[in-house]
């Protein structure tokens, strides 16, 4: 079997060609396609887990409630379980998308000791997570048919702490424009746009969380956002 190598993870030849070929916003589509979920997980709009129970299906966490609280030496902890039905090659993967954030964040997710707030890293159907701090015992969804990749876990982890996805920013139109008439009708809602609190940052068009261009498009030469320069 041929193989490919990133940062120190071996990966069987066609994961790696799909890794270089496909987008996050594609790998998501392709590993949550046709999912049939078990009673006991969530109800899941898209890759986003909503907690009905608590009145939290509409909430997008644009509010200060919902974020992971910032200590006295200004990191963010945000504690963390894992699955034991990873193997070896899958928990690197996950612990590299973990430790990427330290580098050039202040969040910091550490191994849970006994915090009541916490993710839990499992391999359910497909890919998902809430969005922000649920309160006590979370699911982070990293199904190992279709889940593990370095920005599919950023990804994910990055709904965790509150982000949603870069498309649907209050702000968009000012850098994208959505072709809705391009769009599969069930899939429009990944275009709804939610009130975030940008605090000033710079729309990012090469983030894991904006989906590809042609994502959910009828007509993929036409796509189903533009932007000037083709930026994305």
């Amino acid at each position: 079997m041929h193989t490919g190598k990133k940062a120190g993870v071996v990966f069987p030849a066609e994961q790696f060609h799909m890794i270089l070929v496909l987008s996050v916003g594609e790998l998501l589509e392709r590993a949550n396609r046709d999912i049939v979920r078990s009673p006991d997980e969530p109800t899941v709009v898209g890759d986003i887990a909503v907690d009905v129970e608590n009145g939290r299906n509409a909430d997008p966490c644009t509010s200060t409630g919902c974020k992971w609280p910032k200590y006295s030496d200004g990191l963010v902890y945000v504690p963390y379980v894992i699955a034991n039905h990873f193997t070896s090659r899958e928990l690197q993967v996950i612990q590299r998308g973990l430790d990427s954030f330290a580098s050039v964040t202040c969040i910091r997710f550490v191994p849970r000791y006994n915090e009541r707030d916490y993710i839990s890293i499992e391999s359910r159907s497909g890919c998902y997570s809430y969005v922000g701090r649920l309160g006590y015992g979370q699911t982070v969804s990293l199904d190992r048919s279709g889940c593990i990749y370095h920005n599919t876990v950023q990804h994910e982890l990055l709904h965790a702490l509150g982000f949603n996805h870069e498309q649907t920013r209050s702000d968009r139109d000012n850098h994208i424009r959505v072709v809705w008439e391009n769009i599969i009708e069930d899939m429009k809602y990944n275009f709804d746009k939610i009130a975030t609190l940008n605090q000033g940052t710079p729309y990012d068009y090469d983030s894991v969380m904006q989906y590809h261009r042609t994502a959910f498009s009828k007509n993929e030469s036409t796509g189903s956002m533009s932007a000037e320069h083709e930026k994305i």
